[in-house]
């Protein structure tokens, strides 16, 4: 079999490991979990997972850079949720793989 079809290249494998620590993180994975189904400010965010404002913004943040995350304004308020569809199918796949007996 040939070699370069059994692994990715270099760049892949860690695009996908960064991708895998930001998701790895417990509170980022929080956040990610609370927009599955909804788009929220930082408030309504910090409220569902009880953490500071201040806290979520910095995870927000990490997961907007991670293009996990999309943000958009309205007036004053940014509102955000998951970048796309593949973000979705991930999470959902995790959690039911999680709640597996």
């Amino acid at each position: 079999m040939n070699k370069e079809k059994c692994v990715l290249n270099k760049e892949e494998l860690r695009l996908a490991a960064d991708f895998f620590k930001v998701m790895g993180d417990e509170t980022r994975l929080k956040i990610l979990v609370t927009l599955l189904n909804k788009e929220l400010c930082v408030n309504e965010i910090a409220e569902c997972i009880e953490m500071s404002q201040s806290s979520v913004s910095h995870q927000l943040k990490t997961l907007r850079i991670s293009k996990l995350i999309k943000s958009r304004r309205d007036g004053k308020m940014i509102y955000y949720s998951l970048d796309d569809e593949h973000v979705k199918t991930i999470l959902d796949m995790a959690i039911e793989h999680a709640m597996e007996k």
